[in-house]
């Protein structure tokens, strides 16, 4: 019997390939984590992006519950939250092209402390982070049907999914940071390649979702 929190191979794979570009968009909790690994070594990187993580962790379960009680409630409020979404993600993806991505690190600006400091500045910035909130409540549920009556559980399901996806990758970033960090700085291209990479992504399901609401 096929597990009833599992979305369909063809939204994974879609969905895998959104959440891998947004994890390799640079924003606070990168900021942070790799400023202390330059700052302070790797372990102190690690620390912070666990702190970050364990953030997200909380933003997918309120999320997941927050929306299933939406839909719960009212099919016809969730549409109204997923076309809402639509909008929101729209307007992310003026902003990446307009502003850019934001990845300023300063070796000596980042003040370190013990692993434990780390982890909890690392879990605040992410709790802190209202962007965070917004992309969850409205990235998600472009996965899931009002009809769906799994959806709780699919929402829980691609929640956790983001965070196993983010975990290897921001460490891999982690352990190359001196030189993740110095080819950035050596092109401005290379940034704006991920800022336009980012706009399509997040425009394209903004379109899939108003097309398919339109249809």
């Amino acid at each position: 019997m096929d597990a009833v929190f599992l979305p369909s191979p063809d939204l994974i794979a879609v969905f895998t390939a959104a959440s891998l570009a947004l994890i390799f968009t640079p924003g606070p909790d990168m900021t942070f984590f790799l400023g202390q690994t330059l700052a302070a070594g790797r372990a102190m990187g690690f620390a912070a992006m666990l702190g970050a993580f364990a953030g997200l962790l909380i933003h997918s379960m309120l999320a997941a519950f927050g929306l299933s009680a939406v839909l719960a409630a009212s099919a016809s409020a969730f549409v109204v939250v997923k076309v809402a979404g639509a909008a929101y993600l729209l307007w992310l993806a003026l902003q990446a092209i307009r502003h850019g991505s934001a990845l300023t690190l300063d070796r000596d600006a980042t003040k370190t402390g013990s692993l434990g400091q780390a982890f909890g500045k690392g879990l605040v910035i992410n709790l802190l982070n209202p962007k965070i909130v917004m992309f969850f409540v409205t990235f998600l549920p472009q996965f899931v049907t009002a009809s769906d009556p799994h959806a709780a559980a699919k929402l829980l399901f691609l929640g956790l999914y983001f965070i196993v996806l983010g975990i290897p990758c921001c460490a891999l970033l982690i352990a190359a940071a001196s030189r993740f960090t110095a080819a950035i700085r050596r092109s401005p291209r290379l940034m704006r390649a991920v800022d336009y990479v980012l706009a399509s992504v997040l425009g394209a399901f903004a379109a899939r979702l108003l097309f398919s609401r339109a249809s």
